[in-house]
């Protein structure tokens, strides 16, 4: 199979057979063999409906997974990603503003000058100010802390994949922002973009705000370095900042000790050393210094004990 289309989706039943519809006249043009995968997230509207409809017509194209209950993009990719075939993997978004004539250069790009993954730009928006402006701050952080300079838009739902890359990662969380920076932490380094064309919503309205979307984004970004830097070896991170602690802590608690010897055998006046806030600054950096080296042994118990995060509860798979 040439080509899997990956459509996470949420109460978008408007635009679901306009966009296969589009989806189904680019594919045939261009002669490729393809499936079009919509993975429904808990939609509380006739989206189900209307992709067991499409799957009635078009039985070899289309399929569709529907969660029991609303759980994030990335689990609806993961899932999506999980039962795709084709040997270019395409993700876009359900509300047409997304264009589905961009997937032949796409297609193109990944078979022909062998790129692992690329990402669109939509360097033309039709977003209000109040998601436009925060992600405009979010991407210059991504880049600055990726490392991956030549994106421009690290969040836009239009990327193609090598299908090794969609089977080598793991996307969870809201880390769907990230799988530029997932893909790179894999060993998926030739990391292209191409300038997209975005439209205007057609129907409903967005699903996303945007200055919440960066909050999250922001915290999401630290979590994927720690874990791309520490995450298998967080006794590396805790374990040496609690023994740098715990060290200053000691030295410090030896100074006081130290002060109050030389003054009692110089015949100075002194005063107990639990009288010194030094001492009880010493102590609890001591303290501290405990905490984290804990830290770290509980980081690499749970690093090799990791929990099934990736599990959701599938009502139905057609």
């Amino acid at each position: 199979m040439d080509i899997s289309i990956v459509i996470p989706l949420y109460n978008e039943e408007e635009s679901l057979p306009e966009l296969f519809a589009w989806i189904k006249r680019v594919m045939e043009a261009g002669g490729f063999t393809y499936e079009v995968i919509f993975v429904n997230d808990g939609s509380t509207d006739n989206s189900w409906k209307v992709i067991e409809a499409l799957k009635a017509e078009h039985r070899e194209t289309v399929r569709g997974i529907k969660f029991r209950r609303n759980y994030g993009k990335s689990p609806a990719l993961f899932c999506g990603f999980q039962e795709a075939q084709g040997d270019v993997v395409i993700t876009m978004d359900a509300d047409l503003q997304d264009s589905p004539d961009e997937i032949p250069e796409l297609y193109r790009m990944i078979t022909e000058e062998g790129y692992d993954l690329v990402s669109g730009w939509k360097k033309k928006r039709y977003d209000p100010l109040s998601k436009t402006i925060p992600t405009k701050l979010f991407n210059a952080t991504a880049r600055r802390v990726s490392g991956i300079n030549n994106l421009h838009d690290f969040n836009c739902g239009l990327k193609a994949y090598r299908k090794e890359v969609i089977k080598n990662i793991e996307v969870y969380g809201e880390m769907h922002r990230y799988i530029p920076y997932l893909a790179k932490n894999a060993g998926f380094t030739k990391i292209g973009e191409k300038v997209v064309h975005h439209q205007a919503r057609k129907f409903g309205k967005t699903k996303f705000g945007g200055l919440n979307r960066f909050f999250n984004g922001y915290l999401d970004l630290i979590s994927l370095w720690f874990l791309s830097t520490f995450g298998v070896k967080p006794m590396h991170f805790f374990g040496f900042l609690g023994s740098l602690m715990f060290i200053i802590g000691a030295i410090a608690v030896i100074i006081v000790g130290i002060s109050k010897l030389y003054a009692m055998n110089h015949g100075m006046p002194y005063r107990l050393v639990t009288d010194s806030p030094y001492f009880y600054l010493a102590l609890t950096s001591m303290i501290i210094g405990t905490q984290l080296f804990v830290a770290g042994f509980l980081g690499e118990l749970i690093s090799r004990n990791s929990t099934e995060r990736n599990k959701y509860q599938i009502e139905k798979t057609i």
